[in-house]
């Protein structure tokens, strides 16, 4: 399928159709990539394990992603006795100075342990200082999601997952749920973390499992999958 704009020819005015660069759907190319940010806390390394397998599907999607932490709240020598690792200096720290910059992408997820049953400390500290833009009403519309880890399987997959909701709602974004849209979600023969609310693992009660592979298929999913529709949002939306 081909579209056409038209120009005048400088000497003669006949008007010459000139082809527009299409998708083989037949879509502007134009328009059509969605750009995502992933927004994670992470003390022992677990999410940013995870937020690496989400950016790997948003892009796997024809995504362009950008990985940013929260800022961390504790002392440095409150984390060298919890025996946290350094943070990664690759993913740039979103902190009160620049919650503006989320108004410019076309979805956010967002990632967090749970503490107690709900979001850190520290992801929380994050969305309250969202306050400027929620007057603005930046996020309004703006398609959402989140995965998390618990300490163990009955630790708080769920009710992690809707501490986060009252945030999305709060600003009137878009959540966007994964279902059961990945049939591994089921599996049975494992343990396993992960939710209809999105993906998530489990780190065990001292932090020492690392996300499983299947934890990790279902965090790619989860990039994969939100990136379609945030890129469907986007076409309805122009």
């Amino acid at each position: 399928m081909f579209c056409c704009r038209f120009t005048k020819h400088q000497e003669s005015e006949v008007i010459v159709p000139q082809p527009v660069k299409t998708t083989a759907e037949g879509d502007s190319a134009e328009g059509t990539m969605a750009n995502i940010a992933v927004v994670y806390y992470s003390m022992y390394g677990h999410i940013k394990t995870m937020a690496q397998a989400v950016q790997k599907g948003i892009e796997s999607a024809g995504g362009k992603c950008t990985v940013y932490q929260v800022a961390e709240t504790l002392p440095e020598e409150a984390l060298k006795k919890m025996g946290a690792p350094p943070k990664d200096p690759n993913h740039p720290i979103m902190d009160f100075s620049k919650v503006d910059e989320l108004a410019s992408y076309d979805g956010i997820l967002f990632g967090s342990p749970t503490r107690f049953g709900m979001i850190s400390a520290q992801m929380k500290t994050f969305f309250d200082s969202t306050g400027g833009a929620w007057m603005k009403g930046a996020f309004v519309g703006k398609p959402a999601g989140f995965f998390f880890s618990t300490g163990t399987q009955g630790g708080g997959q769920e009710t992690t997952a809707l501490t986060f909701l009252t945030q999305l709602t709060h600003h009137g974004m878009i959540f966007v749920p994964i279902g059961y849209g990945n049939s591994k979600l089921m599996d049975m023969t494992e343990t396993h973390g992960g939710s209809p609310y999105g993906a998530g693992c489990l780190a065990g009660p001292d932090g020492s499992r690392q996300p499983s592979a299947l934890e990790l298929d279902v965090a790619t999913y989860q990039g994969e999958y939100f990136t379609k529709k945030a890129i469907a949002l986007k076409k309805g939306s122009a």
